[in-house]
């Protein structure tokens, strides 16, 4: 399942359920199933506790995110390359800073079918 998050502050998220799940229960949201809850929300008051929480995350991934500036013919190309969490975190972590700043909430739901 795709998860659209969004925010008056910030353009809309998307992310699959199974990556969002982690960065969420790292925001401090619990679950008592193993999926997410189709509807949820981030209050504005809940935002600072989120956004350490994510962060720490962040900062103990061991994480395929070492980026060096060099060109290598030798790496792997980037495509094949796994997404480590800073990656995977950076777009909602931004999203819920800005709403930070201007005191909104984030809210998730179902992605649309297009």
């Amino acid at each position: 399942m795709l998860v659209l998050f969004q925010s008056k502050s910030a353009a809309e998220v998307l992310m699959f359920a199974q990556h969002a799940r982690p960065i969420l229960v790292a925001a401090g949201k619990t679950f008592d199933t193993p999926g997410l809850p189709e509807r949820g929300v981030i209050t504005r008051a809940q935002l600072d506790t989120a956004i350490a929480g994510i962060e720490a995350l962040v900062a103990a991934d061991p994480g395929h995110d070492d980026a060096s500036g060099d060109h290598d013919d030798t790496v792997e190309h980037p495509i094949a390359q796994p997404v480590g969490m800073r990656r995977r975190a950076w777009p909602l972590l931004t999203m819920l800073r800005l709403a930070r700043e201007k005191g909104e909430d984030v809210t998730w739901e179902p992605a649309p079918s297009w």
